[in-house]
């Protein structure tokens, strides 16, 4: 993890001085094609300095009236430059610092918080995902490479809709929840048996939402669990600042993905930070994706009351049906 943080400190550093070449490029060629610009300039920078040297050599504080019409006079040079910028097609714009991130200004860290900045993270999961060999898995299953035409025409038990069908009107939904994803209302509960392509799904999702620079996580519920668990009663672990940012993102990520819902050992302590996880999410308005092979009665019946109210009441629940495609391809 420090290793990741070191490289992707360096990449700011390297994004900072990209960015203050490209600005005296843009200078010299104002300054070559108008000229009264560079005379401007050098007069706002005197005076900046005849400011500096009064308020230090100045002990009694007498400066007051000086600096006033001082800094008048580089109000009235600002304008004047501004008027030659505009009048030949320029923008203010255009001879200002310009930053891959505003809220941070390649730093790293949020200029309103003082706290890592979320392009921090994002840069931080990427590197991660590669590691995990999830980056691969994700250019493999994405919207573009899904294949409606793996799922049967045919009616499928008593359900209204056949599978395609159904799963036409899934995949309605989630890229109806990515194009919205920005107003961070929407949960979604995918639940279904194996081998009906929730995970396929979930990686689309994933996949889109990270194109997009959103903060996404993706574990499954043993992984979440141990997570959960290292933060409360490992203390002492060797990598314990991956796992207190791993524990963060659950709570922070733009969106949680928790693959395999049930699949963990559902005892009290998982129930009630399960309930903490989601809670906290809704409160914030931090979208999550659930995916399970539960059905809601199953879900009810294996966490507590406070869990399944939560769920049922503030995810939109799509339910996956069919034949197993692991036995179809």
């Amino acid at each position: 993890m420090n290793k990741f943080k070191k490289e992707i400190f360096k990449e700011y550093e390297k994004l900072r001085t990209k960015s203050n070449e490209e600005l005296k490029r843009r200078k010299q060629e104002i300054y070559s094609l108008l000229p009264r610009t560079k005379e401007i300039d050098k007069e706002m920078a005197k005076l900046s300095i005849s400011i500096s040297k009064k308020i230090l050599s100045d002990n009694n504080g007498n400066y007051e009236s000086f600096i006033k019409d001082l800094e008048s006079k580089i109000n009235t040079l600002k304008k004047e430059k501004a008027l030659i910028l505009t009048e030949n097609n320029f923008t203010l714009s255009y001879i200002k610092l310009h930053h891959n991130c505003e809220k941070c200004d390649d730093t790293g860290f949020d200029k309103s918080t003082n706290k890592l900045c979320e392009c921090f993270f994002s840069k931080l999961i990427k590197k991660t995902y590669k590691l995990s060999n999830l980056e691969s898995v994700l250019e493999k299953e994405n919207f573009s490479t899904f294949n409606i035409d793996l799922f049967s025409q045919k009616k499928y038990e008593d359900n209204t809709l056949s599978p395609r069908d159904n799963m036409k009107r899934i995949l309605t939904e989630v890229e109806s929840f990515v194009h919205s994803f920005n107003r961070g209302e929407e949960n979604l509960l995918l639940y279904g048996t194996t081998g009906l392509g929730k995970t396929f799904i979930c990686n689309s999702i994933a996949k889109a939402l990270l194109s997009k620079g959103k903060i996404v996580v993706y574990h499954t519920a043993f992984r979440i669990l141990e997570i959960l668990e290292n933060e409360k009663f490992n203390k002492n672990l060797e990598n314990q600042e991956e796992n207190k940012l791993e524990y963060y993102l659950l709570f922070n990520s733009d969106l949680l993905i928790i693959d395999d819902l049930g699949t963990e050992m559902v005892n009290s302590f998982s129930a009630s930070e399960l309930f903490n996880i989601i809670n906290s999410r809704i409160i914030k308005n931090k979208s999550t994706i659930i995916s399970t092979n539960l059905s809601p009665i199953q879900i009810k019946e294996t966490y507590s009351d406070r869990v399944s109210s939560r769920v049922f009441g503030k995810y939109k629940m799509l339910n996956f049906y069919g034949p197993d495609l692991r036995w179809e391809k």
